[in-house]
């Protein structure tokens, strides 16, 4: 595995998102850290940095254990040692990539909204879990907060303020609920989420490239449309992933500040991408 990564700011504090990665090259961790409602310490940003190096740590102690197991493992542990309640913690997205050279094969772990974009011999796959996407779809605040962007009330007002936080506390009702079918899950204080992200696993020889992203990232193809997954994938090895995340968050600032073009949360989300890349060097 080649591993270049790229990661920005959406400005005005410091990115909660974190890429980590094993000593040996076989494993990638990227997390896109929440902070409580409160906006209390400690912070998102934090906790994805604290879960990511737990997380690199317990695959180095049993590298043979399913994703999953090893996720809430670190869970865990980072619940335990902190002090952390379920509800009252912070939180952060999660998406994994490992490979095992000693049986030839890629396995993935997506957990919310941070997915990995796989591209095989015959085309490309987004493994994604969709859960809290569903959930905003489903709430009348998403839809208020579109018309008002729509009709150029911009990000700064006490309006979009307002129904931006209706939007989190709807969500919170709905984080890591068992039974809840509107429940999502994310890596927090309840270990057991990890049970529920999306894994899937593929022979090396299926892949030629990977890339794992937050939303902020991933916006730019599927919200922005300034790439189609072939010309994202061109773009990464041609001038970087540090460049594509740049040109990302240049569009949102240049071309549509307020929202108008595309409605959304703020004018810029924290990125992180890293590029994986399974193709022998020449």
């Amino acid at each position: 595995m080649q591993i270049a990564t790229g990661k920005l700011s959406g400005g005005g504090r410091p990115s909660e998102d974190r890429i980590l990665t094993a000593n040996d090259a076989t494993l990638v961790v990227v997390l896109d850290g929440v902070s409580t409602l409160t906006d209390d310490t400690p912070r998102g940003g934090w906790y994805a940095q604290t879960l990511g190096e737990e997380f690199i740590a317990v695959h180095d102690r049993a590298q043979h254990l399913d994703l999953r197991t090893t996720l809430q493992e670190a869970l865990t542990r980072v619940a335990g040692e902190h002090g952390l309640v379920p509800g009252a913690s912070p939180a952060a997205t999660a998406a994994i990539v490992r490979q095992r050279s000693h049986d030839h094969m890629v396995d993935a772990l997506v957990l919310c909204d941070t997915p990995v974009v796989i591209e095989k011999h015959d085309g490309f796959e987004v493994l994604r879990d969709e859960r809290l996407e569903t959930l905003v779809r489903l709430s009348p605040h998403r839809d208020v907060m579109v018309e008002q962007l729509r009709a150029g009330g911009g990000f700064a007002g006490p309006e979009h303020r307002r129904v931006v936080q209706q939007l989190r506390e709807h969500q919170m009702q709905h984080i890591n609920q068992v039974g809840d079918p509107l429940a999502y899950w994310v890596a927090e204080a309840t270990p057991a989420a990890a049970r529920y992200a999306v894994v899937r696993s593929w022979p090396i020889s299926d892949i030629k490239r990977m890339w794992v992203m937050t939303d902020g990232a991933l916006a730019g193809i599927e919200s922005y449309g300034l790439w189609s997954w072939a010309a994202f994938a061109d773009a990464c090895t041609a001038v970087g992933p540090q460049q594509v995340v740049d040109a990302i968050h240049a569009y949102e600032h240049d071309d549509d500040p307020s929202g108008v073009k595309h409605p959304r949360y703020k004018v810029s989300d924290d990125k992180a991408l890293a590029c994986i890349d399974f193709r022998p060097t020449a």
